[in-house]
């Protein structure tokens, strides 16, 4: 179709007689517009003061450790001394010399298999201390002398328990994680309107369609709130539990390092890190900003 005849469609009004022979004028068609300069000024606003930021760090890091009897290397030295793992993440010459993607995917595999176990069951019990006076009497004062318990405190007795380091490493991620989940559900629960249980009572919903049905898209912010802390703290678990359990982790690969003294490397394996636990986190929020609607806040 030619421009012209494009832009005839888009700005003509269209005309057409009613009952009376009346001509009637419609409304003109609005045609979409991308504000190119508003959406470029928004990326600014994210990516530049973090930016910048990190330039200033990087230098200032840079100044500190270039000094003579420095303990730690210089970016620079990192650079130079870590520019396989930068360069190529995802090399493998053997079961244990990998790139350092292999070794994050394989510690998100195990959080994935804990956290998502924490959050079936951590979303089930908060829903039952939530409803039930009873349950959260009995249940809440052990929940909260639990959660205090360290990560690594379970790593001797989920050993003893399963005599193998990877279900050691995810039962340490489902104990650490469930917590918040339990926690933040039961607190939703509690805090759902009484007009959505006299609905529950009007419809004669059962036990579970009022769970699936009215509980869970209810306190569905807060239970994302709790998945969001989960998610955090099952990532520092993995890790650390790593470092202790061996295996082709990243928390493993760290414990290597320092052991031969490849500070460059940890510096390394510490941002690989910080930006896949930064990536787990807004995915998360992601998907409680979906579900809730935008009423779970990023």
């Amino acid at each position: 179709m030619p421009a012209t005849a494009r832009k005839a469609e888009t700005e003509a009004i269209a005309v057409s007689p009613d009952r009376t022979g009346t001509v009637v004028h419609l409304a003109r068609r609005a045609t979409p517009k991308i504000d190119l300069k508003r959406a470029g000024a928004d990326v600014l606003r994210n990516i530049l003061p973090p930016l910048v930021v990190t330039l200033v760090l990087l230098t200032i890091w840079q100044i500190a450790c270039s000094q003579p009897g420095a303990t730690l290397p210089s970016p620079s030295q990192v650079w130079a001394d870590s520019y396989d793992l930068i360069a190529y993440p995802f090399f493998e010459y053997g079961s244990q010399d990998i790139g350092l993607a292999w070794r994050v995917l394989t510690s998100l595999e195990r959080v994935a298999m804990g956290f998502g176990l924490a959050a079936v069951v951590g979303v089930f019990l908060g829903a039952v201390v939530g409803q039930s006076i009873w349950a959260m009497r009995g249940l809440d004062p052990i929940f909260q002398i639990l959660r205090t318990v360290p990560p690594l405190a379970w790593l001797p007795l989920s050993l003893a328990a399963f005599q193998d380091s990877n279900p050691s490493a995810i039962f340490v991620i489902f104990i650490t994680s469930i917590w918040p989940v339990i926690i933040n559900t039961a607190v939703g629960v509690r805090n759902i309107p009484d007009d959505y249980r006299n609905i529950a009572r009007v419809l004669r919903l059962n036990p579970l369609e009022f769970f699936v049905r009215i509980m869970v898209p209810a306190a569905a912010p807060y239970i994302f709130t709790g998945l969001r802390i989960g998610v955090g703290l099952s990532w520092l678990a993995i890790v650390a539990a790593e470092m202790l359990t061996g295996g082709v982790g990243i928390g493993f690969f760290i414990w290597d390092a320092w052991n031969s003294s490849r500070l460059s490397d940890i510096i390394v394996a510490l941002v690989y890190i910080g930006v896949t636990g930064f990536v787990l986190d807004k995915l998360v929020a992601l998907l409680g900003s979906v579900v809730t609607r935008g009423t779970a806040k990023n």
